[in-house]
C-alpha cells in the first residue's frame, strides 16, 4: 500500500472578514491552489512591526518575545498571514512549508514529525516509543504517542518550528525539535470580529466546505474574552471498489452489490470518495490584567475529528482506489483546558502554565488484507 493525495483541489468560495471596521470580500471560483503556493517568498512572517522598509519579525521560541534575526537557534516561523495566504487549515498543511521537517501519515490525528531526518522508532504505536518531536498549544504539550493532535488553524498568530535539541525549555519528546502553535490572545483594547466561508471540491472526487469564525469582545479596560468555532468536510478522494476475496480456509466475501454464489456479503459495500472527514471545535480564552505587570489567561479548547475509510490505496486494484470489507473509520476527540500567568519581577519575566489534556480515540481498521496473506503464507 502506498499513500497519495493526488488529485486536484479546487476552491470554489473563501470570504474572509478579518476586522470588524473593514468587510472586504474576496471570492475565488475554481482558483488552482498551485498559483497561491508558489506566489511569495516570505517563509518567516510572523509580525510586522514596521511601517516601512524591512518587517522585524518577532518569535517567543525563548520564552521571550524576540527579533528572529537575533535569536541564536534554528527557528521558522508562518505568520497569520501567511497562514491566510497559503490556505493552512491543519497539520499535513503547514509542515509541507517548514523545509526541516518531514512526515508520515496515516490518516487525521495520525501524523509523525521528524526534524532533519531524526527518528527514535516512532510508529503512531500506543505502547511503542515516545515521538522525538514535542508539540505544544501556546504554553502547553500535546505531544501524543499516537500522532500530532490535529488542531485546526484558525485565528493562530504563528507556528514556529525549533530545531533541537529543544529539551531545555520543552521537556521530554523534544529531542529533535519542538513545533509551537500560538493562537491569538484576547486583547481588552479593540472589539475584532471575522469569519470565514468556503467551499470546495476534489477533481473527480467529492465536495467539501469550511465555516470558521471569531469574535474579540471586551469585558473592561482590563478583561476580554476571545471566541473561536469552526466545522469543516474534507472531501473524499480514495474509491472503495467492489472486489471478492476467498481465504485459503474456504471463505469467500464480496463488497458488490451482487454478491457471487457462494460468496457472503461484507459488512462494508463498495463506495466512491469514502475516505471523507468531519471536524467540528470552537476555542474560548479569558484575558484579565491584574495590572501593568501581570495577566491571568484561562482557556478551553475542544474538537472532535470523525475519518472515514482508509487514507492509502492499493495500485495493483487502481489509482486511489482498493478493496474494503470491514468498518475502517477513527473517531478523535479532545478537550484542553489551560491557566496561564504571566508577569514580571525586577528584571525577570515569569510564565506560569498549568494545563489538562484528555483525548480518546476510537479506531476500527478492516484486517482482511492481514487475515489474508497471513494464512496464505502460513498454508504454503
Amino acid at each position: 500500500m502506498t499513500r497519495s493525495r493526488r488529485r486536484k483541489l479546487q476552491r470554489l468560495a473563501a470570504n474572509r472578514e478579518p476586522d470588524s471596521a473593514s468587510y472586504t470580500k474576496a471570492l475565488m471560483a475554481g482558483v488552482p491552489l498551485a498559483p497561491m503556493l508558489l506566489a511569495g517568498t516570505n517563509v518567516a512572517h510572523a509580525q510586522q512591526v514596521s511601517a516601512g522598509g524591512l518587517e522585524e519579525i518577532i518569535v517567543t521560541a525563548r520564552k521571550r518575545e524576540e527579533n528572529l534575526q537575533t535569536v541564536p537557534i534554528s527557528v521558522q516561523a508562518l505568520g497569520e498571514e501567511r497562514l491566510s495566504q497559503l490556505k493552512i487549515n491543519d497539520f499535513t498543511d503547514y509542515v509541507k512549508f517548514l523545509p526541516s521537517i518531514s512526515f508520515t501519515s496515516a490518516g487525521p490525528g495520525f501524523s509523525l514529525p521528524y526534524f532533519r531526518g531524526v527518528a527514535s522508532g516512532d510508529n503512531n504505536n500506543h505502547s511503542g516509543p515516545s515521538p522525538s518531536v514535542g508539540i505544544y498549544l501556546d504554553e502547553q504539550p500535546i505531544t501524543t504517542i499516537q500522532g500530532s493532535l490535529d488542531v485546526h488553524i484558525y485565528d493562530v498568530a504563528r507556528i514556529e518550528a525549533l530545531a533541537g535539541p529543544q529539551g531545555t525549555l520543552f521537556g521530554a519528546s523534544s529531542q529533535a525539535g519542538t513545533i509551537r502553535i500560538i493562537t491569538n490572545q484576547p486583547d481588552p483594547s479593540v472589539f475584532e470580529a471575522g469569519y470565514g466561508v468556503e467551499g470546495n471540491y476534489v477533481q473527480e472526487g467529492d465536495a467539501g466546505y469550511l465555516f470558521e469564525g471569531f469574535v474579540n469582545l471586551p469585558i473592561s479596560s482590563a478583561a476580554a474574552v476571545r471566541l473561536v468555532g469552526w466545522a469543516r468536510h474534507d472531501a473524499g478522494y480514495i474509491d472503495n471498489v467492489p472486489g471478492t476475496r476467498e481465504f485459503s480456509t474456504g471463505i469467500c466475501m464480496s463488497n458488490a452489490s451482487q454478491t457471487p454464489a457462494g460468496c457472503e456479503r461484507s459488512p462494508v459495500g463498495a463506495k466512491d470518495d469514502y475516505n471523507d472527514v468531519d471536524t467540528y471545535g470552537a476555542r474560548a480564552a479569558l484575558r484579565v490584567d491584574l495590572n501593568d505587570e501581570w495577566s491571568i489567561t484561562p482557556s478551553v479548547m475542544g474538537q472532535s475529528q470523525d475519518a472515514n475509510g482508509s487514507f492509502g490505496y492499493d495500485p495493483a486494484v487502481g489509482d486511489l482506489e482498493l478493496h474494503t470489507y470491514y468498518p475502517t473509520f477513527s473517531e478523535d476527540e479532545f478537550v484542553q483546558a489551560a491557566l496561564t500567568v504571566q508577569g514580571k519581577i525586577g528584571n525577570f519575566d515569569l510564565v506560569y502554565s498549568g494545563a489538562y489534556l484528555k483525548r480518546d480515540v476510537v479506531v476500527d481498521a478492516d484486517y482482511s488484507d492481514y487475515s489474508f496473506f497471513y494464512d496464505s503464507y502460513y498454508t504454503s
